[in-house]
């Protein structure tokens, strides 16, 4: 995984929210405290940012928010057919594993 270096989070997270459309997203926390759980499970993501004023990452789901408050780092990964994932590290050690994926693409029904 890659660093984002904090001075970019708002224009690269701006960049990347353009290409969420159509994809769907899972959202797992992990720490010590809490272990790991799914906060969200292959959700449509329409959006996501960075608001410096507040210091929290958002991420915009269908019928869910997911919010990073005080986050210190943003990793990310590209795969095959581009970012396949995002880690952001909080205040408190708390990872946010965010995997995006698209939806299958089912053949059509044949006659």
């Amino acid at each position: 995984m890659n660093l984002i270096p904090k001075s970019d989070w708002t224009q690269y997270l701006n960049r990347i929210a353009r290409g969420l459309e159509g994809l769907r997203a899972e959202i797992e926390v992990a720490s010590l405290e809490l272990g790991d759980q799914i906060a969200a499970d292959h959700v449509p993501i329409s959006g996501i940012f960075y608001d410096h004023k507040d210091d929290i990452v958002g991420v915009i789901l269908d019928g869910l928010d997911h919010f990073i408050r005080h986050p210190e780092a943003i990793y990310v990964e590209d795969g095959v057919e581009g970012l396949s994932a995002l880690a952001v590290i909080d205040r408190d050690g708390t990872n946010h594993l965010i995997k995006l994926t698209r939806p299958l693409a089912l053949p059509g029904p044949t006659n």
